[in-house]
């Protein structure tokens, strides 16, 4: 029951942070600029998980010597969150959520550059099954076709979401409460934004009552719900098999893309994000896999001696 309960919750988590794009494109459509959509979206996300907290009755108490961190953090998320919409502008948002998706690649990268945590063949494997992927959807087709500025700009995307998580994994609020560790990073992102908005002006009001809705799906559904639901998740499966489920997040965006806002999707498309999955479900899966390998050696091996 467990098992059935963790399994539906990491779908759910993966589905609901897929839908980003059902609910930022109608908003950029209206003439709403990235910074004030995600200043809304973390703004109504805090109040919502605020008030999670509070009806939970858990501490919001935090330690001064944790201020730095957030911030750090919110730093990285401000970013993530920021070079995704903006990727929506060069590309068809499944591919740009697909790109996105390679920040486990990055996080493999980031603990072996920083940390130098020991990196097997399986991950050089999917990195480079990722670069064919990243490749193949570079490639111009008869849709709207991404060009190398709007690459760059989703990889840095994963490269600010995968440094969130490894800055997560190696700081002092690593064993935080999860829902007390999301409030904070997103009171700072909004934080952030609300002195970009206001430094600049251009802070916007959402132009009628179905662009409120719209920020206010946003805010709950792929921010505060895939949070809960992925705490929920690990808690019945595991980290490793609700990394697997992710998988969903990409071709639940693809969906979208193509049903809802008729974008673009070629058999090129789809090897380019059937790559990318693979190599991310192989980052995720390198220690149960060398393992099983090494089993698998250790069979067959005294027979062959």
């Amino acid at each position: 029951m467990n098992r059935f309960k963790g399994i539906f919750f990491g779908m759910a988590t993966s589905v609901t942070f897929g839908l980003i794009p059902l609910f930022t494109l109608p908003l950029i459509g209206k003439g709403m600029e990235y910074d004030s959509i995600l200043f809304y979206r973390f703004l109504f996300a805090s109040i919502a998980l605020g008030a999670v907290m509070l009806v939970k009755k858990e501490s919001f108490r935090i330690e001064a010597g944790d201020l730095p961190v957030f911030i750090l953090l919110s730093v990285f998320y401000t970013f993530s969150s920021l070079f995704l919409l903006c990727g929506y502008g060069y590309m068809g948002a499944g591919v740009a959520t697909t790109l996105h998706f390679t920040y486990p690649v990055f996080v493999s990268l980031l603990m072996f550059l920083l940390f130098r945590e020991k990196t097997s063949w399986l991950t050089w494997i999917a990195i480079a099954l990722a670069v064919c992927g990243v490749a193949l959807l570079s490639l111009p087709s008869s849709g709207v076709s991404p060009d190398l500025k709007g690459i760059v700009i989703v990889l840095l995307s994963a490269v600010a979401y995968g440094s969130y998580i490894v800055g997560v994994n190696k700081s002092k609020v690593r064993n935080m409460n999860s829902r007390k560790l999301a409030f904070y990073v997103f009171v700072f992102t909004t934080v952030i934004f609300a002195i970009k908005d206001f430094a600049a002006g251009t802070l916007q009001l959402p132009p009628d009552p179905v662009a409120v809705a719209d920020l206010v799906l946003l805010a709950v559904l792929p921010t505060v719900v895939s949070n809960i639901t992925l705490v929920l998740a690990v808690q019945n499966i595991g980290g490793t098999m609700t990394s697997v489920l992710g998988a969903l997040e990409p071709l639940t965006a693809v969906c979208i893309g193509v049903l809802v806002f008729g974008e673009d999707f070629t058999f090129r498309e789809a090897s380019g994000i059937f790559l990318v999955l693979a190599a991310v479900t192989v980052i995720i899966l390198t220690g149960t896999v060398r393992k099983t390998v090494s089993k698998v050696f250790r069979k067959i091996r005294p027979r062959h001696a």
